[in-house]
Order: structure tokens, then C-alpha cells, then sequence
């Protein structure tokens, strides 16, 4: 369970010495193989010795003290070890391991609480350059600090001048349906990243307070929706270059496109207004959620499904005046005698609320996926925002006890976004609020919540922050009622990943149905009743069982093959993001798709051969061995990397795409190839690439592979198949042309819809006309699978794959692989098993001549 490294540094007049050696705990050896590959590229002559004690083996996770002790004693070669761990029980590990150490030995071995993929690379550089214990710890101690000021300065204290008179201006309208969210957002902080230039932004229809564009916080607190104008002025040397970066990143993300060219100079501004503290919420679009007027007094549906059961009250622990967020005088030790003792409170419970969302963010990873797991990062980025924390240490250096200066500090960042004019803007404020009251909790000791009455039943609540819906179990948990959230929440989004039929917004006089109470509700239409009159609960009860029949069918044959009722045998993939995705995907025959983008967003440098393979490697244990089919890196459009030169483009979605980016940055497409290779030599792989249009490119594809092969130097790998996406209408029509030089078509029918029907993904506006079951986008399944021809397995990727009324249309046309969402394997089999492919094809024949989507849909609901 070790990874060593050279360990000897060089020194003055050429000897070498022993340097301070490294030990990595994590629960994932995935995740730990890949952050020491990562580290390791970082020295290029020698480097400290780094030994890995991660998971209880290969593929499980956990920690071990006594592999700990083990990998501290080959890192320490007389200069000492630094032992960097990720979450939770590592630390505790960790300290058993120490303490089972000699006790000299033990003197030399610091714990380092640095974030473990930062704070490693940190410690190796430093390590590697020569420095003692204390210099290696610290330097990883302080990574992510670093990377805090590389995006940029602190904003200008309340009452300083505004932006530069005379400066460059640039001025975006913003299109994204989500407004100025967190995505696009970070886009516009790493374009001015580095660059000698003071750049502010402000909600120019609004007329907000100025932002330092170089602040995520304060950016996502501006509140700007789609079809406002952002105003972004900047000044210094760098000024005109950062609003060239600010526009083409604006472009890039899909955010905007600009209103006005930058002009020559800003007119003279205000002063700034000292602005509450605000925080970087990601704001990523949610799951679709069932529409529902928002009528005063009437529930919501958030999450589909129809249940009657009893009701099972859920009571929070009281804060001392009930509230989730009290106000400070009610709360003890409203005053500071011990400012440096509340600090250390207040990092002590910001750390264990840290560790408490991180278990929830990976169990959320396993049992809903890794899209749903992702909300929790908004949660951690809230604990390390550095506004928030100021804030609230202020007030306790102003003699305010710990949990009155947080409940303080939190509230005032929540009532901002509470102002903000659209719904799910708003609806992060329940977030600030769900983690304030989890470190508020952790101050005063107070329990986060009782467990529900015992028993299978409908949860009752006021509400439920994210880490409460990721905890719960489906299987008790047949329902959830609350009196408060909204659709757009993110408990709600978790909820519906479940599949937990939900209502929200029923009102407080639900918080009064006393425990056992009969309940009936509809999670699509907001349906509640309370104490239902028999024949009432019987038609509840009809509508619940006929899905629950359904679904235990399906769960209960999920890892059968799907074989139609005449005999022809589908396999059902799962699309996977990651590790979690794919042992989620209970029955799946294989990875029809696996977005190897995971590894590639969200960092500034690419990942090298060896982490890439271990990813790949991770996926396919998950899978159990079955076969992954590894799309190649599809970047551009709405994914741009900060670290491939991309041209700001009008239109994104059809410029450098995909294999187009790929081919122009062949040192990114050849390391993957190469990890690819690597992987397939253990595992079976197909590799996939995205966005082809022309003949052309698959062979400058296919020649960049057979290079990999040769550069790896064994040959061939026997189970390695070769397919392509078919998103482009030309694609689809010349898929004959095509089939020649690929094992398979995978048809990607989000982008296949919207570029046939001229309908861009994400805007609400024409989001009506994006249906997968045009007969038009239908025509271009039909002519890819007669293009294919009989030896070219044709599968379908996109989201129509789990779409019931699709699956029999697709497979009626010639489609013989579905891949979808890891929840979806066992009803997408399901789905084909109850289909006749030679009836199904009949159906198909004449969904082709229908006039649109709607008929297609009212011709499958008929039947053949």
C-alpha cells in the first residue's frame, strides 16, 4: 500500500541529504494514487519519499492505523514525515498510528491538517527543495490561502472611492437562463486571474454595489438575471486586457454575449456601500422539477410519486429562542471574556461541520450520484468563505460571544440572497441558512435532530437542509411533507434523486398532524390529504401500487440482460461521471458512457497518464470488470478549460468542440489516449470520440490512437473497440460513410435535438420545441441505424434513452444499446423487456410520418 519516490535531495557541492518524507491517508486509494501522480509531476529531479495508506484495499474504502504506522516508517529516512489526510476518521487513524509508534520516531512525524490534494502538491515542492517539518507542513498548510490570492486582492473597505475614473468599460447582457449563477461566475474570476488590473462588476439594471470581479462571493451576490446588463470597469496596466478575458469568458460560459464594446473611459463612480457578507453558492441549473403555481396556501410537488402511510413528525432540538438561526442576545455567552478561546471555537466547529458535509457529499455520491453530490460543494465553499469567517471573527474581536457573532455573520449573508428577485437565487438562502444552523448546532453542542416516530412512513417536517434529505433512507422514508422549501431547493433536488415522492410548501399547520396520522399525497401534482376518507385513500392506494409493482420488478431483475418479447437482447448502460456513478448503477451491463471530463474541470493544469488511468481503472472496478466506454475529453461549447487556448467565440456550441479542441491540443489528446491504453490492456474498453463531423476527423482520431498504441509499446489491447458520438445531423446522414472505421454509433441525443431543431440547450425560452421524439430527430436515428448496417451496434446516450414512450420508438428503428442515469438501469430494462421489437418497428415506421413530437407521443401512448 505504498507509493515511494526518490528521496534524496541534492545539496551544496553535490551530496545528498535526506529529505522530510510524506505519508498520504485517505479513504479512496483512487483518490490517493491520483493526487501523489499529481504531486509527482510537480518534481521533476528527485522529490521526498511519498508512501500512501489508503482504503481498507484497492476498491474498498476506509482507513488503517496499523498501515499507517507502516507507511510512516519506510517515509522517514531520518528527516522527519508529514502526514496529510482527508476527512473524518484518516485524522483519527492517524493519531492511533502515531501513538503506536516508537516514541522517538513519533517526535518526528507531524499531522497536517492541509486539504489533501493542495496541500500535498505543496508539501512535495517544499520538501523537495529542502525544508524541515515545520516548513513542509506550513507551505501545505497554506495552499489553498495561496490559491485564495492568486484569484485576487480583498475588496475595498466601506467608504473607499469606487472603481478608477477614466478606466475601460465593458458592458454584457446576460443571456444564461440562470443569470450570473456560480458557474459562469468562476469563469469570469479566472479570466482576470494573475493580471495587474483592479476589475469591479455591478448590476448595472439594478444599480447594485460594486463587486471585485476576483471575489466568487461577491459576484454571486449581485443577483443579475437573465437579460440585465453587467457593468465591468477596470484599471492599471492590465485594464484592457482583463476586459478582453472578462468578455471572451463571458462568451465562453454561455453566459452572455456584449451589449457594447468597451469603451474608453467609466464615468466618475459612488462609494462603495459596506456590503453584507455574502458567499459562493453554487447555483448549477437543477434537476427539472414539477411546475406548480406558486397559489398562497397550497402545496407544491417536488418530487414525483404517489404514497399513503402515516405521518412520522421529525422535531429539531430547540435553539435557546426555537429558531434555527436565533437572534444573538438569546443565544449563551452573548458577550466574549475569551476572544482567543471563542476563534478557536468557532474554527473547531466550522471543522466538524466541514467533516460532516463532506460524509454526506460522498454517501450522497453512492446513492444518488455524482451530479446530486456536487450541491455539498456550495456547502464547503460556504465554510471556507473568507468573508464569512472575517465577519464573524470581527464581532468576536469586538467582545460578541462565538454564536451570537456567527448567527450574526450568517443571517445577514442569508437575507441577501433572501432580496434577490428570482425564485431559485432565493432558495440558496435556505442553504446559508441549513449550513449556519449545522456550525451554530456545533458551538452550543445542541443535537441536529431527533430521529422521526419509528416506523415506515411519510416524514413530516418544517424543512430539511441537504445533509438531512442526503441521510435519509427510501426504503422508511416513503414520503416527505414540508411545511416550508420550495421545488428549486436543493433538498428537494436530493429528494428527487431518491425518488422520493415530496410536497413542499404545505404550511405550518402540517407541524401539528400528530404521529400516525393517515396521509396521501401526489409528488407531481402537490396532492395532500390529510386524514383521507376511505375511498379517497383506495384511489391513492391504486395509483401508488401499480408504480410500486412496476418498480420491484424492475429492481428485482435489474441484473438480468434485457431481452424483448421477441427474443432480442438490449443492453442497458449507465452514464457515469465517476466511480460513485457507476457502483450505483445496480444491473448495468456496462458504461455506455463515461464523461472523462470529471478530471479535467474545475483545476488549472490537465491531468497526466498516471492519475488518468487510475480514474478510468477506479470506474471499471466499480463496474466490476464489465466493459467502460470512455469518451474522450469533450470540452468547449459551455466546458472551456482554463488551460487550452480556446478563441472567444459568438457561438461556442458551434465552434472548437469536442474532437475539434482535441485535435488541435494533441499533447492533451495523446496523454489520454495513452491512459486509455493503458486501461485497456486491464479492463475492457471502448473509446468514443464526441462530436464528429467529417470522415476526415474520426481518421486523425483514429491515427492519434494507433500513435498511443505504438508509444506504449504492447501491442493492440485484444478488447479495445473504437465508436464514435453521432450529435451533428451531417454525422447521422453519412453514418454509412462512417460505420467502416468504427465497432460502434453512440447517439447523443440532447446535442443531435438541439442542433436539428435549432433549439440551444438551457434556454427556457424554446425549451418546448427541444423534444427528442421529433419525428425529424427521429429520421436522423433512423438513417444512422441503416448507415450502420448490420455489423455496427448502435446505441443511444442521451436522455430519451430512459424515456419510456422513447425506448420503444428507439428500438423499433434499430437502437440495440440504452445508456442512462444510474437510477434509471433497472426500469430501462424493465422498459425493454416489455416491448415487441417487431411491433415496436411498425409504431417507429409510422412515428416517422407524424407531423410533430406531440403525435409521435400520442401514436406511442396508442400502442401497435
Amino acid at each position: 500500500m505504498t507509493a515511494p519516490a526518490e528521496s534524496r535531495g541534492p545539496v551544496d557541492g553535490g551530496e545528498a541529504v535526506a529529505v522530510v518524507g510524506i505519508v498520504v491517508v485517505s479513504h479512496s486509494r483512487v483518490l490517493a494514487d491520483a493526487a501523489v501522480g499529481l504531486a509527482r509531476e510537480m518534481v521533476h529531479d528527485g522529490g521526498p519519499r511519498i508512501e500512501v495508506a489508503a482504503g481498507l484495499d484497492d476498491t474498498t474504502f476506509g482507513t488503517d492505523a496499523a498501515a499507517i504506522m507502516t507507511a510512516i516508517e519506510a517515509a522517514d529516512e531520518g528527516a522527519g514525515v508529514v502526514v496529510l489526510m482527508d476527512l473524518g476518521s484518516a485524522v483519527l487513524s492517524a493519531e492511533l498510528a502515531v501513538e503506536m509508534l516508537d516514541p522517538d520516531r513519533a517526535e518526528r512525524v507531524l499531522l497536517c491538517a492541509a486539504p489533501l490534494v493542495e496541500g500535498l502538491v505543496a508539501a512535495v515542492v517544499t520538501a523537495a527543495g529542502g525544508a524541515d517539518r515545520a516548513g513542509v507542513a506550513a507551505e501545505a498548510s497554506g495552499a489553498l490561502a495561496a490559491k485564495t490570492a492568486q484569484l485576487g486582492g480583498p475588496a475595498p473597505a466601506p467608504g473607499d472611492a469606487g472603481p478608477v475614473a477614466g478606466g475601460p468599460v465593458l458592458r454584457l447582457v446576460v443571456t444564461d437562463a440562470h443569470g450570473l449563477h456560480a458557474r459562469p461566475a468562476s469563469r469570469l474570476v479566472g479570466a482576470v486571474r494573475g493580471l495587474d488590473a483592479d476589475v469591479r462588476a455591478r448590476n448595472a439594471t439594478t444599480g447594485s454595489e460594486w463587486a471585485d470581479v476576483t471575489s466568487l462571493s461577491r459576484l454571486a451576490g449581485l443577483g443579475v438575471l437573465a437579460g440585465q446588463e453587467i457593468e465591468v470597469v477596470a484599471s492599471g496596466p492590465d485594464a484592457t486586457t482583463a476586459l478582453d478575458r472578462v468578455g471572451a469568458a463571458a462568451t465562453a460560459s454561455g453566459l452572455t454575449g456584449p451589449a457594447a464594446t468597451a469603451s474608453a473611459q467609466a464615468a466618475p463612480q459612488t462609494a462603495l456601500a459596506q456590503a453584507a457578507p455574502q458567499t459562493a453558492l453554487a447555483q448549477a441549473a437543477p434537476p427539472t422539477a414539477p411546475a406548480a403555481p406558486a397559489v398562497a396556501g397550497r402545496p407544491l410537488g417536488a418530487s414525483p410519486g404517489v404514497v399513503v402511510g402515516p405521518a412520522r413528525p421529525l422535531r429539531a432540538p430547540a435553539l435557546p429562542n426555537g429558531s434555527a438561526l436565533p437572534n444573538g442576545s438569546d443565544l449563551p455567552g452573548a458577550s466574549s471574556h475569551d476572544p482567543e478561546a471563542d476563534r478557536a471555537a468557532l474554527d473547531d466547529a466550522l471543522r466538524a461541520t466541514a467533516s460532516t458535509i463532506e460524509a454526506a457529499r460522498a454517501h450522497t455520491a453512492t446513492t444518488a450520484g455524482a451530479d446530486e453530490a456536487a450541491i455539498f460543494d456550495a456547502h464547503l465553499a460556504l465554510l471556507d468563505d473568507p468573508d464569512l469567517r472575517e465577519a464573524a471573527v470581527a464581532g468576536i474581536d469586538a467582545g460578541v460571544g462565538a454564536p451570537r457573532a456567527w448567527a450574526d455573520a450568517i443571517r445577514a449573508v442569508a437575507e441577501r440572497f433572501a432580496a434577490l428577485p428570482d425564485e431559485y437565487q432565493r432558495a440558496r438562502a435556505a442553504d446559508v441558512r441549513a449550513v449556519g444552523d449545522q456550525v451554530l448546532r456545533a458551538l452550543l453542542g445542541v443535537p441536529a435532530a431527533d430521529a422521526p416516530v419509528a416506523g415506515e412512513g411519510v416524514l413530516v417536517a418544517r424543512d430539511l437542509t441537504p445533509a438531512d434529505a442526503a441521510a435519509l433512507d427510501p426504503v422508511a422514508v416513503v414520503g416527505v411533507v414540508l411545511a416550508a422549501g420550495s421545488p428549486t431547493a436543493h433538498a428537494a433536488i436530493l429528494l428527487r434523486a431518491k425518488g422520493i415522492p415530496t410536497i413542499v410548501g404545505a404550511g405550518d399547520a402540517v407541524l401539528d398532524i400528530a404521529a400516525g396520522t393517515p396521509l396521501a399525497l401526489d409528488g407531481a401534482t402537490g396532492e395532500l390529504l390529510v386524514d383521507p376518507a376511505p375511498p379517497d385513500a383506495d384511489r391513492f392506494r391504486d395509483r401508488a401500487a401499480a408504480q410500486a409493482v412496476r418498480d420491484r420488478a424492475a429492481r428485482a431483475l435489474a441484473r438480468e440482460p434485457a431481452v424483448s418479447r421477441d427474443g432480442v437482447r438490449v443492453l442497458v448502460g449507465v452514464n457515469a461521471a465517476g466511480p460513485a456513478d457507476a457502483a450505483a448503477a445496480t444491473g448495468a451491463d456496462l458504461a455506455g458512457l463515461v464523461r472523462t471530463e470529471f478530471l479535467f474541470l474545475g483545476r488549472d493544469a490537465a491531468p497526466g497518464i498516471d492519475e488518468q488511468e487510475a480514474a478510468y481503472r477506479g470506474i471499471a472496478a466499480a463496474l466490476g470488470g464489465r466493459r467502460i466506454t470512455l469518451r474522450t475529453l469533450d470540452v468547449g461549447g459551455d466546458k472551456p478549460l482554463p488551460y487550452v487556448a480556446q478563441p472567444a467565440e459568438a457561438n461556442p456550441f458551434l465552434g472548437l468542440r469536442g474532437l475539434r479542441l482535441a485535435l488541435r491540443a494533441p499533447d492533451l489528446l495523446d496523454t489520454q489516449l495513452r491512459a486509455i491504453v493503458r486501461t485497456a490492456h486491464a479492463t475492457p474498453v471502448s473509446v468514443m470520440f464526441p462530436m464528429v463531423s467529417t470522415v476526415a476527423e474520426l481518421r486523425a482520431a483514429r491515427a492519434a490512437l494507433d500513435a498511443a498504441v505504438v508509444a506504449e509499446g504492447r501491442g493492440t489491447p485484444a478488447d479495445l473497440q473504437v465508436g464514435m458520438m453521432v450529435e451533428v445531423p451531417a454525422a447521422a446522414l453519412k453514418a454509412a460513410a462512417f460505420a467502416p472505421h468504427v465497432d460502434f454509433l453512440s447517439i447523443g441525443t440532447n446535442d443531435l435535438t438541439q442542433y436539428a431543431l435549432a433549439t440551444e440547450r438551457g434556454n427556457d425560452a424554446v425549451a418546448g420545441l427541444a423534444d427528442p421524439l421529433d419525428p425529424g430527430v427521429l429520421a436522423l436515428v433512423a438513417a444512422t441505424c441503416r448507415g450502420a448496417g448490420p455489423d455496427v451496434l448502435v446505441a443511444v446516450c442521451g436522455e430519451a434513452a430512459a424515456d419510456e414512450a422513447a425506448a420503444t420508438v428507439l428500438l423499433g428503428l434499430g437502437v440495440r444499446e440504452l445508456s442512462v442515469a444510474a437510477p434509471a438501469v433497472a426500469a430501462t430494462k424493465h422498459t425493454v423487456r416489455e416491448i415487441d421489437v417487431c411491433a415496436a418497428a411498425e409504431l417507429a415506421a409510422r412515428a416517422l410520418t407524424a407531423p410533430d413530437a406531440d403525435a409521435v407521443r400520442a401514436l406511442l401512448s396508442e400502442g401497435p
